[in-house]
């Protein structure tokens, strides 16, 4: 019942803003699941990844996906991911968690201040600068677990001169292949040294995150989105402070 409530939260999350839900799926596992710390981070990849490529199948057949800029974007964030991936094996993880908790404040400000304009017309594609953020976020995915969609979709409007929808659909396909190709790593570390995953736990919260999403779309098509997303924010700066207490200290 944890895991269904956790996962209908990150769900609601993404249905309403697009992104910011999987920041809250490493806490969701650590403190109601009560999984490790490294299994969290990288349970929390696979739950990314099936629950954003759900949602990228719909965008798809709304041809919402621009596809250079998943190629220019994605495959070098997948490049960065496996190794973001490959460093968060080789360290304790008391520091990836300080991370995460550092980025989970980064989220908050964002999130607070997040007021996005399209800007198709006024910025050209910037290839070097848009495969550099993509190698940069997907370190950072690989390493926390978490997809990143606060860092990309501002990436995809600012230096890939994409639409705030357009770029909302295409980071949540490139977010399933980061976090897809972080999960593999983790897996082949993890598988020998012996560690077990939850599949059953893992299963659950993706199915569980599909349907909280779409129940996240409906709600926000109803309340304010900039008072729900500064409420989110708060949130996230409270969850940081816990987890640095928690998990690290």
């Amino acid at each position: 019942m944890l895991a269904l409530l956790g996962a209908i939260i990150i769900g609601l999350s993404l249905g309403l803003f697009g992104s910011g839900g999987s920041i809250l799926t490493v806490p969701v596992l650590l403190y109601l699941i009560g999984m490790s710390a490294p299994l969290a981070i990288a349970s929390s990849l696979l739950i990314v990844a099936g629950i954003s490529l759900f949602g990228s199948v719909h965008n798809g057949i709304k041809k919402l996906i621009s596809w250079r800029h998943v190629l220019w974007f994605g495959i070098p964030g997948m490049l960065g991911t496996y190794g973001g991936a490959w460093l968060g094996t080789l360290i304790d993880s008391r520091w990836q968690l300080l991370v995460f908790a550092l980025l989970m404040i980064v989220a908050a400000v964002f999130m607070w201040r997040s007021k996005l304009q399209d800007t198709a017309n006024q910025q050209p594609f910037n290839k070097l600068k848009v495969i550099a953020d993509g190698l940069a976020v997907g370190a950072i995915t690989g390493f926390v677990g978490v997809g990143g969609g606060f860092l990309i979709v501002p990436a995809l409007v600012l230096m890939g001169g994409l639409p705030i929808a357009i770029s909302v659909a295409t980071s949540l396909l490139i977010i399933a292949m980061k976090s897809f190709v972080g999960f593999a790593k983790y897996y082949s570390v993890f598988s020998v040294q012996g560690l077990q995953f939850d599949w059953s736990i893992i299963s659950l919260m993706i199915v569980a995150g599909i349907a909280g999403s779409y129940l996240g779309g409906w709600i926000g098509r109803r309340l304010p989105k900039e008072k729900l997303q500064r409420g989110f924010a708060v949130f996230l700066a409270i969850m940081a402070v816990v987890v640095i207490s928690q998990s690290v200290l």
